[in-house]
C-alpha cells in the first residue's frame, strides 16, 4: 500500500475568537489549501472534525456549508465526531480515504467554537459524552481527572509537585507558539497555589475553554511529489476504545485505548517507542500527559511523572513532549485539537517550527476522547 502524505497544513489563532464555527473552519481550510498550493475544487473528500457545533451554536450540517463556502463542491463531505478525539479520528478517516484509493486529494478541517458559553454550560456539554450510568451521579471529566490523579499519586508514591512540572513545561513551550491561547510562563508555586478544581488538581492543571481550527491536506505520496518537496508521510495510525464506564476498568491509571492504538500504530510503522523523536500528547489535564507517557511505552508504569521533573520531556530534552505548548497552553477547541497536534508534528518535520524547532525524523500524536474512551495514535515521518 502506498504511503499517505500530508502536503499542506494550517492552524488559526486559538483562544477567545469573535468568529463563529463556519468562519473558523473556512479560515483554516483556506490557509491549508494555500499551503498545499491546490484549489478547493480539486478536493475529492472534505472531512470536518467537530464534537458539538449543534450543542454549542445550534449549527449542524457544517461540513456541507464549508464545502460551499470554500468552493469544494461536489466533494464528498462528512463530519467526524469522536468527542475530544474528533481531530484524531478525522485524521484516521482522511488517511483511510487516501489509502483506500477512493481519493487523491482529501482535506480535514477541525474546529470548535466554545468561549461564548459559560464555564458551567461548556463543562456540561462536554460531560454529555460520559456514560449515563456515571453522568447521573454528577461526574464530569474534571472529576475523573481528580480521582485518577489521587490514585496515581498514592499508588506510586508520587510528589504532588510532579504534576505541576508538566504545567510549567508546557506553558514555557507555549511562549514560542504564536497561535497559542496562553503565551505566558508559570512557576511551580503559581500552579500549586491556584484554586482547587478537583482535588488534588488545581486550576493550572487544566486546559482552557477555547475557540479555534486547524486543517490538513492529504494525498498519496506519488501525488504529493507533484505538488511539493516539503511533505510528511503517515508511517502508522490506529484507533482504539476502552470501557465507556470508567469504573469498570481494571486500573483507571492505565488508558487501554492508548495502549492498543499505539501498539497497532507502532506495528504498522515497524517502529518502537524508542524510535520516536518527539510527541504531542493530549494534556487536557496534567495527569493525562503522565499516563500517556507510560501507556505509549516511553516510560515504565509509575515512572512517567519523572519525565518533566528530570527535564527529559523539555524542548531540549531526550524526548520533547508538547513543543506546541500542548492543550494546556495552546488551548483545546475540541474538534481542532487532534488536527493541531498533527500540524505541530508537520511543522517540526519540515523544519518550519521556528523558535520551537527540535531535531528528529519521527513524531507521534496521541489524541484522547473523553477520559480514554476512544483514542487515535498517529506516527509521522519526514520525507527527507
Amino acid at each position: 500500500m502506498e504511503r499517505v502524505a500530508i502536503i499542506g497544513a494550517s492552524m488559526t489563532q486559538f483562544g477567545d475568537r469573535d468568529s463563529w464555527i463556519l468562519e473558523l473552519l473556512e479560515e483554516a481550510g483556506e490557509k491549508a489549501l494555500d499551503d498545499a498550493n491546490i484549489d478547493a475544487a480539486e478536493l475529492d473528500h472534505l472531512y470536518v472534525a467537530n464534537m458539538a457545533s449543534g450543542e454549542f451554536e445550534g449549527q449542524t450540517g457544517i461540513m456541507n456549508a464549508l464545502a460551499h463556502d470554500l468552493g469544494a463542491v461536489p466533494a464528498f463531505t462528512q463530519r467526524i465526531d469522536q468527542t475530544s478525539s474528533s481531530g484524531g479520528a478525522g485524521t484516521y478517516a482522511a488517511w483511510q480515504s487516501i489509502a483506500s484509493g477512493a481519493s487523491d486529494l482529501t482535506m480535514l478541517v477541525g474546529g470548535e467554537k466554545m468561549t461564548h458559553r459559560s464555564t458551567p454550560e461548556a463543562t456540561d456539554i462536554i460531560a454529555s459524552l460520559i456514560h449515563p450510568a456515571e453522568y447521573k451521579h454528577g461526574l464530569t471529566l474534571p472529576s475523573f481527572a481528580g480521582l485518577t490523579a489521587r490514585l496515581y499519586l498514592e499508588s506510586y508514591d508520587v510528589p504532588r509537585e510532579a504534576l505541576a512540572d508538566v504545567a510549567v513545561k508546557n506553558h514555557k513551550n507555549g511562549m514560542d507558539n504564536s497561535h497559542a491561547q496562553f503565551r505566558k510562563e508559570v512557576d511551580k508555586e503559581t500552579v500549586l497555589s491556584s484554586p482547587m478544581v478537583a482535588d488534588p488538581l488545581r486550576l493550572y492543571d487544566f486546559c482552557p475553554i477555547t475557540d479555534g481550527s486547524a486543517a490538513l491536506v492529504f494525498a498519496p505520496e506519488s501525488v504529493a511529489e507533484e505538488y511539493t518537496d516539503d511533505y510528511v508521510t503517515i508511517a502508522g495510525i490506529a484507533g482504539a476504545t476502552d470501557t465507556h464506564v470508567v469504573h469498570e476498568r481494571e486500573d483507571i491509571t492505565t488508558m487501554g485505548g492508548v495502549v492498543e492504538s499505539s501498539r497497532q500504530a507502532y506495528d504498522m510503522a515497524d517502529l518502537e517507542p524508542d524510535d520516536v523523536d518527539f510527541a504531542e500528547l493530549h494534556d487536557m489535564f496534567t495527569i493525562l500527559e503522565v499516563l500517556q507517557l507510560e501507556d505509549l511505552g516511553f516510560f515504565e508504569k509509575g515512572e512517567g511523572w519523572r519525565a518533566a521533573r528530570d527535564g527529559i520531556t523539555t524542548r531540549d530534552g531526550e524526548l520533547p513532549i508538547n513543543t506546541s505548548g500542548g492543550l494546556k497552553s495552546k488551548g483545546h477547541p475540541l474538534g481542532a485539537s487532534g488536527v493541531a497536534q498533527v500540524y505541530e508534528l508537520y511543522q517540526q518535520l519540515i523544519g518550519e517550527a521556528g523558535d520551537r524547532q527540535v531535531s528528529g525524523d519521527i513524531g507521534l500524536a496521541c489524541n484522547v476522547g473523553g477520559f480514554g474512551n476512544c483514542v487515535t495514535t498517529t506516527i509521522l515521518e519526514g520525507s527527507q
